[in-house]
């Protein structure tokens, strides 16, 4: 694919999901977004590094552990989430405040 192609699709994708970060009341909805966020992060790392820097490989390391950190938060934020509905018996972002009570 043409560098041009892979730069729009990543920008799309970080779009999609900057919008739904910023306009998503669920929990869930929001850690999806995140995700989209890091792919479309990913996406350009592996682009860059293959346009600029070939042979060393820098930007496919970072992307493995972009992708090992994603794979963190995909662990770690549901556990979050359902914890907070076992408290607030609600997963909206906006009733979530565990800082009042």
């Amino acid at each position: 694919m043409m560098l041009e192609h892979v730069l729009v699709l990543s920008a799309y994708l970080f779009s999609i999901g900057i919008y739904g970060l910023i306009t998503s009341r669920n929990m869930v909805r929001a850690l999806m977004c995140l995700e989209l966020i890091l792919n479309a992060v990913n996406i350009n790392l592996v682009t860059f590094s293959d346009l600029f820097d070939s042979r060393q490989l820098k930007g496919d390391i970072f992307s493995i552990f972009v992708i090992a950190i994603a794979a963190a938060e995909a662990a770690i934020g549901p556990a979050i989430v359902s914890s907070i509905h076992r408290n607030r018996k609600s997963t909206r972002i906006n009733q979530s405040n565990l800082l009042n009570k």
